[in-house]
């Protein structure tokens, strides 16, 4: 299937409203048509047979960006990270970001952990994002709660995205395994505004007791 055709097929899709919708929730530097994601999600398990053809077209589009990354997610490990340094760097929004989930993790979760690194240590905002999302999602349990802290430390969280993905991973913590959360907390970890972002995110999760609440707002830093 030519480029053409694919960008043809993904317009019948299209919904003006719904793409003035996305621009304002969305900042990217690419064109957005206004299709919905499960629409997109079905496309690219259509088309994830072909995914260097897939690949080898252009990046104009969000959706057809989206459509490439959720294709190579549903790649078999080897082949999701011989792609996955090229996707980082196409990532320009949080929603690209996020969405870009790949089953295949859990089962290579030590075995991807360098990877995850090199992506960080490269900097920028969506290849620290990226990692913190990854954490997130696949690694906060006991064991690697230590991994957690040092990304958290190295984050740069003057870049506002990962300043809301470190807090995130920060809430989900404190949600999962309260103390160790507390002492990061209390270690300066993070600087003031992830840290009382953290705070505020956490609170609002209803897996903490009121109590558990109490004290994190004890916790804030004050301005």
């Amino acid at each position: 299937m030519t480029y053409t055709e694919f960008i043809k097929e993904l317009s019948s899709y299209a919904e003006p409203d719904f793409a003035e919708f996305q621009k304002r929730l969305i900042f990217t530097k690419r064109k957005i048509m206004g299709v919905r994601t499960p629409t997109l999600r079905k496309l690219a398990k259509k088309y994830a047979s072909n995914v260097e053809e897939l690949l080898s077209y252009p990046d104009e589009y969000y959706e057809v960006v989206f459509i490439q990354l959720t294709a190579v997610s549903m790649l078999p490990y080897g082949q999701f990270i011989s792609h996955l340094d090229r996707l980082v760097g196409l990532m320009d929004n949080w929603a690209l970001c996020d969405s870009f989930k790949a089953k295949c993790i859990n089962a290579h979760r030590e075995e991807f952990l360098p990877i995850l690194q090199e992506l960080f240590d490269k900097g920028g905002e969506y290849y620290q994002r990226y990692p913190l999302v990854v954490l997130l999602a696949e690694y906060v349990d006991g064991k690697y709660l230590p991994t957690i802290k040092e990304y958290l430390r190295r984050a740069d969280t003057s870049l506002y995205y990962v300043h809301m993905g470190a807090a995130w991973l920060t809430a989900e913590v404190l949600v999962k395994y309260y103390d160790y959360g507390v002492e990061l907390l209390k270690e300066g970890v993070l600087d003031a505004k992830t840290h009382n972002k953290a705070i505020q995110k956490a609170i609002e999760s209803y897996r903490l007791t009121k109590e558990q609440k109490e004290f994190l707002r004890s916790l804030k830093i004050k301005k």
